[in-house]
């Protein structure tokens, strides 16, 4: 091709990527201006994990290892043990409880197989998506980090309602 021809094509690629760019400044826009304004999530969406207690404050967890042996990224560390003490004193529901629950979140791919394995419910995906941290040693989380009674809940998000239509990248304008 000639020199001519190179510029007169070359001109048009611009022209027409510029028409395209023009055309979509007057569509509404979908930046969010994180952290001033709260971030909405889906209601499906898999956060960090929270342990459950049931309405006595009893952890609903008995180291079943079901979610350990779920888990296809072998984040989950759980150490059971026993207590022999009466019903009402005890530290779960049962005899038997988790006295160590760890999930290593450097390795964990928030698949939710945990979640769906547990017989109990006490194992959920919360909303808390904040988990930046400056070493690897502190992405292992511990039961204290994951019990829905002593969890830090950031104030920078909030759930959709199910009916609400919410901002994604494949939301069809």
């Amino acid at each position: 091709m000639s020199l001519v021809a190179d510029i007169f094509e070359s001109t048009k690629a611009i022209i027409k990527g510029m028409a395209v760019t023009l055309s979509k400044i007057p569509q509404e826009k979908w930046t969010v201006q994180y952290p001033d304004d709260p971030v909405t999530m889906q209601p499906r969406y898999r956060g960090m994990h929270l342990l459950h207690v049931d309405e006595l404050g009893r952890e609903k967890c008995v180291a079943c290892f079901l979610c350990a042996a779920a888990c296809p990224s072998d984040c989950i560390y759980i150490v059971a043990a026993d207590d022999p003490r009466a019903p009402e004193e005890r530290t779960g529901v049962d005899e038997r409880f988790a006295e160590v629950y760890n999930i290593d979140y450097g390795r964990c791919i928030f698949c939710g197989f945990c979640v769906e394995a547990c017989p109990k419910d006490a194992i959920t995906h919360g909303y808390n998506f904040e988990l930046s941290v400056y070493s690897r040693a502190d992405l292992l989380k511990t039961k204290d980090d994951l019990l829905i009674t002593k969890q830090q809940q950031s104030s920078n998000y909030r759930v959709a309602f199910s009916e609400e239509d919410v901002d994604s990248e494949y939301k069809e304008v």
